[in-house]
C-alpha cells in the first residue's frame, strides 16, 4: 500500500486520464456545435456562460479537494466511520449551496450582464443557456465529493469513472438536443442539466453501498454536527474557497479582458482555452494519484512515502507536460479547424497558437504542486499563494494589454502560471515540518 512508484502513480492516472479527457471534450463539442451555427453569438455566448459557470461552481471546488484530504488522512488510521460522516457532512453542504445558488439566480444573472458589453442576440442566447444550467448545481456540486472521496480512498477508477460517465453522457445528449432537435444553445444547456442528475443519483447509491461494505451505515447526528470537525471542514474548505475563487475568476478575467479586445478574440481565445484545458486535466491526472498518496502519507506519518511521491509525480508531469506542447506543434492547426468553420476565427486562434504550444510544459508544475498541498490539506498556503499570483497576473494584464493587446492577455496567462508554481515551492518545508 505504501507505494509512490512511478509505474504506481502512473497506473493510479490511468483511470483519471481517460476520465479527463472526457471533461474538456464537452467544452469543445459544445464550442464546435456553435461554432458551426455559422453566427459567432452563439460560440461567443457559449463561451461567456460556461466560463461564468466554470468560476461559479469551480468556486465550490473546496467540495472535492477538501474532501480528498480529510478522506485520505481517515483513510490512514483506518477510520471509515470517520469517511463515511465526512460524506454526509459535504451532502448537506451541496444541498445548502445549491439551494442558495438558485435562489439568488437573478442577481448572478444581472452581475453577468453588466460585467459584459454584448451586443442583444448574444445577450438574448446568454440569458437562455443561463436559465437552464443554473439548476444543474445540485448534480454537478454532488459528483465534485464523490470523486474527493475516492480519490482519497485510492480508487480512481470509481472516480474517474464518474467524471467519465458525466462528461459522456453530456455530449452524447448535447449533440441529440442540438443536431437533431435543433435547440442550439438550449440544447448543450440542457445536455448538462440532464446529464448532471443521472450522473449524481447513480454513483451517490453506488458510494452508500460501497462504504456499507466497511461499516454499518447509520446516520448520527452528533458526530455529523460535531462542532470541532465542522470548524476544522470550515477552515479547510474556506481556505480552498478562497483559493478556487480566485483561480476561476483569473479566466473569467482572461474572457472578460479578451471581451473588451473584440467579441472575435473571445471566440477564438476560447478555442484555445478549450485546447489549453484538454493538456491540463491530462496533467491533473498525476495531481488527483498524488493527492491521496499525501494524505495518505501523512496519517501514516511516513516522510520517505511523501518524499517518494513528491519525486516521482513531477517526473510525470513535466514529461507528459513537454510530450504535449510537442504535440500541439503539430497537431494545433488541425484541432481550430475542427471547432470552427468561421474563417476570421480560424485565423485568430493561428495568430496565438504560440500560447497553446507553451502552456502544457510551463503550467505542469503549478498543476503537480496544488496536487501535493490539496492533499496534504496545507489549505492555508494555498490560498495565499493564489492571492500573491492573482495579484501579480491583474497588474501583469493592465500593463501588457496596453501595449501588446491579446498577445499582452496570454503573456500574462503563462505568467501566472509561473508565479503559482514559485508561491507553492516556496512554502513546500512546511508540509515536511508536519512529518514527526
Amino acid at each position: 500500500m505504501d507505494d509512490a512508484s512511478i509505474k504506481y502513480i502512473f497506473k493510479l492516472s490511468i483511470p483519471i486520464f481517460f476520465a479527463n479527457l472526457a471533461i474538456p471534450l464537452v467544452g469543445i463539442v459544445d464550442t464546435a456545435l456553435m461554432g458551426n451555427l455559422e453566427k459567432t453569438n452563439y460560440l461567443t455566448a457559449t463561451s461567456i456562460a460556461s466560463n461564468f459557470f466554470s468560476m461559479l461552481f469551480w468556486s465550490f471546488g473546496f467540495l472535492r479537494m477538501g474532501t480528498v484530504g480529510m478522506v485520505s488522512s481517515e483513510f490512514g488510521k483506518d477510520n471509515f466511520d470517520g469517511i463515511y460522516n465526512i460524506f454526509l457532512r459535504n451532502l448537506i453542504f451541496v444541498i445548502f449551496i445549491s439551494l442558495i445558488v438558485i435562489l439568488f439566480q437573478i442577481y448572478l444573472l444581472k452581475i453577468c450582464l453588466n460585467i459584459f458589453e454584448l451586443e442583444e442576440q448574444t445577450k438574448n442566447l446568454f440569458e437562455e443557456y443561463f436559465k437552464i444550467r443554473i439548476y444543474s448545481a445540485p448534480g454537478e456540486l454532488s459528483i465534485y465529493i464523490i470523486t474527493g472521496l475516492f480519490v482519497g480512498l485510492r480508487k480512481t477508477f470509481v472516480s474517474s469513472l464518474a467524471v467519465g460517465v458525466l462528461s459522456l453522457l453530456n455530449i452524447i445528449i448535447s449533440f441529440y438536443l442540438v443536431v437533431y432537435k435543433g435547440l442550439n444553445i438550449k440544447g448543450v444547456a440542457y445536455g448538462t442539466l440532464i446529464s448532471s442528475y443521472i450522473t449524481s443519483i447513480v454513483f451517490i447509491i453506488y458510494t452508500f453501498k460501497y462504504l456499507g461494505l466497511f461499516i454499518k451505515l447509520r446516520i448520527n447526528f452528533s458526530k455529523i454536527l460535531n462542532f470541532h470537525d465542522l470548524k476544522n471542514i470550515f477552515n479547510i474548505n474556506f481556505n480552498i474557497f478562497i483559493r478556487t475563487i480566485l483561480l476561476t475568476f483569473s479566466f473569467f478575467w482572461f474572457t472578460y479582458s479578451g471581451n473588451k479586445i473584440g467579441e472575435d478574440y473571445v471566440a477564438a481565445n476560447a478555442i484555445l482555452l478549450n485546447l489549453i484545458f484538454l493538456s491540463s486535466f491530462f496533467l491533473d491526472a498525476y495531481a488527483f494519484s498524488s493527492e491521496g498518496i499525501v494524505g495518505y502519507s501523512l496519517g501514516k506519518n511516513n516522510i520517505n512515502l511523501f518524499k517518494q511521491v513528491l519525486k516521482n509525480s513531477f517526473i510525470l508531469s513535466s514529461a507528459t507536460g513537454f510530450t504535449i506542447s510537442f504535440i500541439y506543434l503539430f497537431t494545433s492547426e488541425i484541432f481550430i479547424n475542427l471547432m470552427t468553420d468561421i474563417e476570421i476565427i480560424r485565423s485568430l486562434s493561428l495568430d496565438y497558437v504560440i500560447w497553446l504550444i507553451a502552456f502544457p510544459f510551463f503550467a505542469s508544475f503549478c498543476y503537480q504542486f496544488d496536487g501535493i498541498f490539496i492533499g496534504a490539506s496545507q489549505t492555508v498556503d494555498l490560498r495565499n499563494s493564489m492571492i500573491v499570483s492573482v495579484s501579480a497576473y491583474l497588474i501583469f494584464t493592465f500593463m501588457l494589454i496596453k501595449s501588446y493587446g491579446n498577445t499582452g492577455l496570454w503573456i500574462s496567462l503563462l505568467l501566472f502560471m509561473i508565479i503559482r508554481a514559485l508561491t507553492l515551492f516556496y512554502n513546500l518545508k512546511k508540509i515536511f515540518i508536519r512529518f514527526k
